[in-house]
């Protein structure tokens, strides 16, 4: 029987071989028609998660301050000013400092000064105008509720370039004519020039902390050349 098989193989010869070859690359065939298609196939769309809704930012009355951490504080660098610090003055410098980073605003009503800290470094300072005895500027830290660049008060029919509010009841930075003597009904008023800068660096939610005489500590601060 093996010998009637070797036989027919020999007999049959190239034929037989070649039908078995093509019957190997059939099934190979048959076997990869499939695999790339279901390899190259595109995947699944995967459904992205939606966006988280932006924080709220809740609005606040003067009488309404916000609690702050203290770490939000901590101050790196500070600006060297030469000279003394007078009405109109200010200085604008963010060499050095992060080019991003969270603002802080600092205004110490008692020293007629406002700060501007990015990631700790302080990268501008103003002398400013502040509420009078009969509408005082609040203490406390608020945060900026709204921006508006053309802003004019409603209450006043005065012009407020540049402003940022902080409070439900009308207190707010914005640009003003910072001369001696002059005041606030309550808001704090820097420099037009400084007033613009201010507003291009800050966003709704960022935090100003107004102080009577409490100043940060910037005993571990570097002071810029």
């Amino acid at each position: 029987m093996a010998g009637l098989l070797k036989g027919l193989l020999k007999s049959a010869g190239p034929k037989l071989a070649i039908g078995v070859g093509l019957a190997g690359v059939g099934a190979l065939a048959s076997g990869w028609i499939d695999r790339p298609a279901a390899r190259d196939a595109a995947p699944a769309p995967v459904a992205k998660p939606a966006p988280k809704p932006a924080a709220k930012i809740t609005e606040r009355r003067s009488d309404q301050p916000m609690a702050l951490d203290p770490r939000a504080l901590t101050v790196k660098r500070v600006l060297q000013i030469d000279g003394p610090f007078r009405h109109g003055d200010y200085v604008w410098n963010e060499d050095g400092a992060p080019a991003t980073g969270p603002i802080i605003i600092t205004v110490d009503l008692r020293a007629q000064t406002l700060s501007v800290f990015r990631a700790g470094y302080e990268i501008g300072a103003a002398v400013i105008l502040y509420g009078a005895t009969d509408k005082p500027s609040p203490l406390g830290a608020f945060p900026i509720t709204q921006k508006d660049a053309d802003h004019v008060s409603n209450l006043y029919d005065a012009p407020m370039p540049y402003m940022l509010r902080l409070t439900s009841d009308g207190v707010a930075i914005h640009g003003s004519d910072v001369k001696w003597g002059n005041a606030t009904h309550g808001c704090i008023g820097v420099p037009v020039p400084f007033a613009q800068k201010l507003f291009g660096v800050t966003k709704l939610g960022d935090v100003v902390v107004i102080t009577n005489g409490k100043r940060l500590d910037v005993s571990k601060a570097q002071v810029s050349a």
